[in-house]
């Protein structure tokens, strides 16, 4: 069973997710091929189906060109 603390950030993760892909001008595919994961699993992270690990949150970042450091601090503000 999944907390409302939980639902909160997973709704939050994919948000900021899915605003730095649109704003890196990237498809779900093309960061997909970028972090080395599949479509599908970038799907299920932006409909909050599943919870990133850190490794993985380490290859979507790099895949977005951006910072670990600055995708927290966004996901933070949407807390």
């Amino acid at each position: 069973m999944v907390d409302e603390a939980s639902n909160v950030l997973l709704d939050a993760f994919a948000h900021t997710l899915r605003t730095h892909r649109q704003k890196a001008g990237l498809s779900q595919e093309e960061l997909a091929h970028r972090a080395g994961k599949s479509i599908r699993y970038v799907s299920l992270l932006e409909s909050r189906k599943h919870q990133p690990s850190l490794e993985t949150l380490k290859g979507l970042c790099d895949g977005l060109n951006i910072s670990m450091e600055v995708f927290i601090h966004d996901l933070e503000e949407q807390l």
